[in-house]
C-alpha cells in the first residue's frame, strides 16, 4: 500500500472535545429535568382524579398538554430531533402536523399493527425514523380466508361479508397462499380497512 493512499487521523482537538462533552452533558441534564416535570405533572393529574378533584385534574392536564408541546420544541432544539404522534391507518402514521409518514411493513407486521394505534415518530438529525407504539387501541381476533384483491391483486382475508386489506408483507412472513385460513386482528369497535395478521394456518 502506498503512502499516497493511506489515510491518517488527525490529532485529536482536546479543548473542542472537552466542550462538546459537556455541552452533551449539559443536554442530557435537561433532557432529564423536563423529564422528571412531566413525570411529576403526571401524578399529580393522577393524584387529583383518585381525589374525585376532576376539574382540577382537567385543568392539569391542558396546562400539560401545553407544556409538552413547549418542551417538544426545546428538545428538537437541543438534540437536532424531532417527535411527533400520531395514528396509524394501516400503512401510515398520520402525524399531528396532518402528514402521511411511512411505516416499515416489516415493523407494523411484527408489531401487529392495528388502525387506530397511536405511534410516536421520533425523526433524528440524520433522517432515520424510529416508531413506538405509545397507544394500542382495543382489538379482536376474526377468522377468515386468504384471498386476493383482482383489481389490485394484492391480499385480503374475507371475513364473512368483511374484505380487509393485509399487508404483504405480514402474509409473505407466513408463506401464506389464497385458501388459508387467517386469524386477523381489527379495532374492537370501529371499522376499518385494514387488519393485522396474528397467524395464518395452512390450508387443506
Amino acid at each position: 500500500m502506498s503512502e499516497e493512499s493511506q489515510q491518517f487521523e488527525p490529532e485529536p482537538d482536546v479543548e473542542a472535545h472537552a466542550l462538546h462533552v459537556e455541552h452533551g452533558d449539559a443536554r442530557g441534564r435537561l433532557a432529564l429535568q423536563m423529564m422528571r416535570q412531566v413525570r411529576d405533572s403526571m401524578n399529580h393529574v393522577i393524584q387529583l382524579l383518585e381525589e374525585g378533584d376532576t376539574a382540577r385534574a382537567t385543568r392539569q392536564l391542558v396546562d400539560l398538554v401545553s407544556h409538552k408541546r413547549s418542551m417538544s420544541d426545546e428538545l428538537e432544539d437541543l438534540t437536532g430531533a424531532r417527535v411527533l404522534e400520531g395514528v396509524f391507518d394501516g400503512q401510515f402514521m398520520v402525524g399531528s402536523d396532518g402528514v402521511r409518514y411511512k411505516v416499515s411493513e416489516n415493523y407494523a407486521s411484527k408489531s401487529k399493527m392495528v388502525e387506530g394505534d397511536i405511534l410516536k415518530l421520533t425523526i433524528k438529525a440524520d433522517g432515520t425514523y424510529l416508531y413506538k407504539q405509545i397507544g394500542p387501541i382495543s382489538r379482536k381476533r376474526l377468522i377468515g380466508r386468504l384471498g386476493t384483491d383482482s383489481s389490485t391483486n394484492e391480499a385480503v382475508v374475507i371475513c364473512g361479508d368483511d374484505v380487509y386489506k393485509v399487508l404483504t408483507a405480514s402474509v409473505s412472513y407466513f408463506k401464506g397462499v389464497p385458501g388459508d385460513e387467517v386469524v386477523v386482528l381489527v379495532p374492537e369497535s370501529d371499522r376499518c380497512i385494514w387488519a393485522a395478521v396474528d397467524n395464518i394456518v395452512r390450508g387443506t
